[in-house]
């Protein structure tokens, strides 16, 4: 698994490989960043291929990319994920490597949707981090107009084509 972060995050995680094995999982390599939020703050994590953002609390950083399948477990299945497939994506995350970022457009979309999330997020006590991820993967993207539009769209397209390659 590969979390290509930008510099921000790179800055707290430590240093990055340059040459990345591809990534085994079926949301593919992500893209991740820091917000400085205070009192707490937080990590934007991104999928590549469907762009679905998950929030989690950044400190501490040391524990960052252990504590990150958690989250998104609890995102998938928010979004209603069937539980085989949420444990296979988890399964394959066993080990992580970090990696600088190396897509523009995916850094765009990244500091969109952080900028959306500094917006909105004291709608959201505490800020109810799930919450926020759930709302901000509704928000169209131009990268997916000309497939699913949004990401919440892009990942269960994503998890119904998964399924029926299985089947």
């Amino acid at each position: 698994m590969t979390v290509r972060a930008t510099r921000k995050l790179l800055d707290r995680l430590g240093p990055a490989t340059t040459d990345p094995e591809q990534a085994t999982t079926v949301l593919g390599e992500w893209y991740g960043t820091a917000l400085p939020w205070r009192p707490r703050q937080v990590a934007l994590m991104m999928s590549d291929r469907t762009l679905l953002p998950v929030l989690l609390p950044l400190a501490p950083a040391s524990t960052l990319l252990a504590r990150f399948p958690t989250h998104l477990a609890a995102v998938l299945t928010a979004h209603g994920v069937p539980t085989r497939f949420i444990e296979d994506e988890i399964s394959r995350m066993r080990s992580w490597q970090v990696a600088p970022t190396n897509n523009r457009s995916r850094v765009g979309s990244l500091n969109e949707f952080a900028s959306l999330a500094n917006h909105v997020r004291d709608d959201y006590p505490g800020p109810d981090l799930l919450g926020l991820s759930m709302w901000l993967s509704t928000v169209p993207c131009s990268p997916l107009y000309k497939r699913h539009i949004s990401p919440d769209r892009e990942l269960a397209a994503l998890v119904q084509r998964h399924h029926e390659q299985e089947t």
